[in-house]
């Protein structure tokens, strides 16, 4: 199945479907002309797909460098990127040449900062192989690194000009894997589509049908992102929710033991706290929310000797305050969401104490 996202100046196409990886070079030529380009993987992806999808490459025409960095968050640094663009100039790459990003959303927005800033900007296609990817962070055009400070500090917005989602790839995922795309489609479901929550509340976790459940996310995003791709009216803002305290948490284990489902799923928990003291959630919704994220394999509560404090030093550093004003998101009820700026830090506090 093929879904056009339109934003801005922009659009591209997301093919969803079963064996797209055998036939990579023919799709992506019939967006890029045949050139040289940097296909970026990871330590984990690559010895898996890398290989055969270079083969494809060639055969279309393509002359594909391959470059593979260690796997993991660690790898999304402003030096990471640098290297990279080293190595893509040492081949010889130019302005005419291209990007793919074949992983998770970890070389989804690595490989998408390097096409923003390699020589002022060139192409980007996205293969994403990890549930969470396809559902979430392939779409939209945010890509970056992370600072010290904390994640995606440092970015640039850059749409691909392609995204392919093959299925197939997700046999190959354990189930902790799996489940993290959970968090990110529970989020969808509870800012933007009650009738999916319901769904995913009937659903067997063992029998999904991805393709459509993958078109389904992939347009409830689409459409929040085409009224405000630069995130700057609040409607984008929306796609953060849960995710202001998830990134703390993130942050307070350095990015490790905790993967970024889980932490999306644990801030979920946090906001919905948060929603019932400010935005009138239900107790009896916020309790169907925190079922379901069990129910599809996510934490709802932190380890008891998790160092907490630490979550709050990355909030200031957090997006989406603004002007060192709180701007939090919470949902009044399943099915929507809305920007709050009447959230506390002490709210946070609390929300975070009782995880």
């Amino acid at each position: 199945m093929n879904f056009e996202v339109r934003t801005g100046g922009h659009s591209y196409s997301v093919l969803i479907g079963s064996g797209l990886l055998t036939s990579v070079g023919e799709r992506v030529k019939e967006k890029i002309s045949p050139s040289r380009c940097a296909t970026i993987s990871d330590t984990n992806v690559a010895p898996r797909f890398l290989a055969p999808i270079q083969k494809n490459l060639r055969g279309a025409g393509f002359d594909p460098v391959p470059i593979i960095v260690p796997a993991g968050e660690q790898s999304k640094t402003l030096e990471q990127a640098g290297d990279i663009c080293e190595k893509m100039l040492g081949a010889g790459l130019d302005r005419q040449s291209f990007v793919i990003a074949l992983g998770g959303g970890v070389i989804g927005d690595l490989s998408g900062f390097v096409a923003a800033i390699f020589e002022r900007g060139i192409p980007q296609v996205q293969i994403p192989t990890t549930f969470l990817a396809m559902v979430d962070s392939s779409i939209g055009g945010k890509t970056g690194v992370n600072a010290r400070a904390g994640k995606n500090l440092i970015g640039a917005f850059h749409p691909p000009v392609l995204v392919l989602d093959d299925v197939d790839v997700l046999k190959t995922l354990p189930r902790r894997e799996l489940n993290q795309g959970f968090a990110e489609i529970i989020k969808h479901a509870i800012i933007a589509d009650v009738e999916m929550f319901q769904q995913l509340e009937e659903v067997d976790p063992t029998k999904v049908d991805f393709a459509p459940l993958i078109r389904r996310n992939v347009e409830i995003k689409a459409r929040i992102v085409e009224k405000d791709e630069h995130e700057r009216n609040g409607e984008r803002a929306l796609l953060n929710f849960g995710h202001t305290i998830g990134h703390g948490i993130e942050r307070a284990v350095e990015y490790s033991q905790i993967g970024h489902g889980e932490a999306v799923s644990l801030g979920i928990v946090a906001a919905c706290e948060v929603s019932m003291k400010k935005a009138g959630l239900p107790r009896q919704q916020r309790d169907r929310i925190v079922d379901l994220l069990s129910k599809l394999g996510l934490p709802t509560q932190l380890p008891k000797a998790f160092p907490r404090e630490k979550i709050f030093d990355a909030l200031k550093f957090d997006k989406k305050f603004a002007h060192g004003e709180i701007r939090f998101v919470v949902t009044p009820g399943i099915g929507s969401a809305n920007l709050s700026s009447d959230v506390t830090m002490e709210d946070i506090r609390v929300a975070v104490d009782e995880l």
